[in-house]
């Protein structure tokens, strides 16, 4: 199934875009703790987010450390593959590989966006790439957000194993 078949799929049902933000929210320690948000989801899109805050900088306090990156783009990118799933509340997915190539620093909001390049029987690919309101090193995060500019940080590919019901 490719991106032509995942646009051709009936949207995704109230419950299951419903039960995806609570998990991620809500429910899931470690997502939780980082504060992610569910901005979209969508048959074979995700947008995910996660504020600054100073726990999760590196030594310095001013940028965010490359793995909250690594996990918005693993988690991003296994949900958009969720989303291909006929009934998005049946199976499962877990990452066979995961590419993350860092661009520049993060100083500022995080926020992944996922796309499903190919969800097959047992494998699916996802691209992704992680925005920030900072410009990447110099000035602030409230500089990027009043500009309206937002700069790539990572970017992305993973393979996903799905265990379709």
């Amino acid at each position: 199934m490719d991106r032509t078949d995942i646009a051709a799929m009936d949207p995704l049902p109230d419950a299951a875009t419903a039960f995806v933000r609570r998990k991620l929210e809500d429910d899931h320690g470690y997502l939780s703790w980082l504060n992610t948000s569910v901005e979209t989801i969508e048959r074979g899109r995700v947008v995910l987010s996660i504020p600054f805050d100073e726990k999760l900088t590196n030594a310095g306090g001013r940028t965010i450390h490359g793995g909250v990156a690594a996990t918005l783009i693993d988690t991003a990118g296994g949900v958009a593959q969720r989303t291909t799933f006929e009934d998005p509340l049946d199976g499962d997915v877990a990452t066979v590989n995961l590419n993350a190539n860092y661009l520049r620093p993060a100083n500022g909001d995080l926020r992944a966006e996922a796309e499903v390049v190919r969800a097959g029987g047992s494998i699916g690919v996802s691209e992704m790439t992680v925005t920030t309101a900072g410009n990447g090193g110099g000035g602030t995060a409230e500089d990027g957000e009043r500009d309206g500019n937002r700069s790539e940080v990572v970017v992305g590919q993973g393979s996903f194993r799905l265990f379709r019901e």
